[in-house]
C-alpha cells in the first residue's frame, strides 16, 4: 500500500499509515494543512491503492444536505418518484474543505458517520462497507468558512496534520512532477481481505495496564488546569482501537503503550478546548497534550 501511494504522493508515510489505521478501526479522518500540501491527492490515492469506490464533494456554503445525501426526484417513464443516490453512498467520501460547508450541510454526515446509513425522507438507507470520511481543512481560512461544532468534530476517529514536504522530498517532487501527474496506483488489496483486517484488529489483544494507562491519559484532560472542555468517553474509544489497528500495521497482536503515545496526540488534539486564560497565556492544545502524555506514568 505504502510503495503504491508513493508513485503520486512524496513521503507522508507516516500519515498514509494513520490513515490506514482509521480504516481498520471503521472510523474517520479530518486532515488538516494548509492550501497545496496534497491533501486531497492523499486521499483520492489512498482509496484508489485499495481499489475501493471514491466520491469527493467540493465544500462550499451552496451545497444543501440533499447534494451529499440525495433526494428522490419523479421519473416521467414510470410516473412515480425514484431515489437518486448522492455521493455518500461510496466507500470512501472525501469532503473537501469541509468548513466551508454550513452547519445545516454538515448535519446531514453525523448520522453516516456514527451509524453508516442515512435517512432520506423518511426513508433509511445502509451505506457501502466499508465506509469512510476523510474531510479536509485549512487551519488558515478566514474568509467563508464556518466552525466545525464539536459535535461533529468529535466524530473524527483521528485529527492528522498534513505538513509542508522536507527540501529533499520537495526536490523529489518538482523533479518528477509530470510522472507523478501520470502515475497510475493499482489496487492492492480486495474488499474480503480489508474485512478479514477489520474483524483481525477487533481480536488484537490489549493488556489491563494499557487499559489503565489510555482512560487515565483522557481523564486528565477533563481534569488539568486550563482545560475547558475535556475528551469525552469517545476519546478513550478511539484511542483503543486506533491502537489496536497499529499494532496489526507494525505486525503484532498485541498493543504496547508505545503506540497509545503515538496516537494520543492525533486522537486528542481535536477534542480539547483550553480556557480563554490558557489562550491567553500562549499555551496551545499541543503543548497541553504533550505535557500531559510526559506527565501521565506508562506501564
Amino acid at each position: 500500500l505504502l510503495s503504491e501511494c508513493q508513485k503520486v504522493v512524496v513521503g507522508k508515510t507516516e500519515l498514509i499509515e494513520d490513515l490506514l489505521a482509521a480504516l481498520l478501526s471503521e472510523g474517520h479522518v479530518l486532515l488538516e494543512g494548509v492550501p497545496g500540501v496534497a491533501k486531497t491527492t492523499i486521499g483520492k490515492t489512498f482509496a484508489d491503492a485499495l481499489g475501493l469506490s471514491f466520491n469527493r464533494i467540493q465544500g462550499s456554503p451552496d451545497i444543501l444536505p440533499a447534494d451529499i445525501v440525495g433526494t428522490h426526484i419523479f421519473d416521467p417513464s414510470t410516473g412515480s418518484f425514484k431515489l437518486a443516490k448522492g455521493p455518500i453512498f461510496t466507500s470512501i467520501l472525501l469532503i473537501d474543505e469541509i468548513n466551508r460547508n454550513t452547519p445545516k450541510t454538515n448535519s446531514a454526515v453525523l448520522e453516516a458517520m456514527q451509524e453508516r446509513q442515512v435517512t432520506i425522507e423518511g426513508e433509511t438507507r445502509q451505506l457501502p462497507y466499508p465506509f469512510m470520511i476523510i474531510a479536509t481543512e485549512s487551519p488558515v481560512e478566514f474568509h467563508g468558512v464556518f466552525p466545525l461544532p464539536e459535535v461533529l468534530v468529535d466524530r473524527f476517529l483521528l485529527r492528522l496534520g498534513v505538513d509542508y514536504p522536507t527540501a529533499p522530498e520537495e526536490i523529489q517532487l518538482i523533479d518528477q512532477i509530470y510522472s507523478i501527474e501520470t502515475g497510475e496506483v493499482r489496487r492492492v488489496i480486495t474488499n474480503e481481505e480489508i474485512s478479514c483486517l477489520v474483524r483481525l484488529t477487533k481480536h488484537v489483544y490489549i493488556a489491563p495496564q494499557v487499559h489503565s494507562y489510555i482512560v487515565n491519559l483522557v481523564r486528565r484532560t477533563r481534569e488539568t488546569e486550563g482545560i475547558m472542555l475535556g475528551a469525552s468517553p469517545r476519546a478513550s474509544i478511539a484511542l483503543t482501537k486506533a491502537s489496536r489497528a497499529r499494532a496489526l500495521i507494525k505486525g503484532r497482536l498485541y498493543t504496547l503503550p508505545d503506540d497509545v503515545k503515538y496516537l494520543a496526540p492525533r486522537v486528542l488534539y481535536h477534542r480539547i478546548a483550553l480556557s480563554p486564560q490558557a489562550r491567553s497565556q500562549e499555551l496551545s492544545v499541543e503543548m497541553v497534550v504533550e505535557s500531559l502524555l510526559e506527565s501521565t506514568l506508562i506501564p
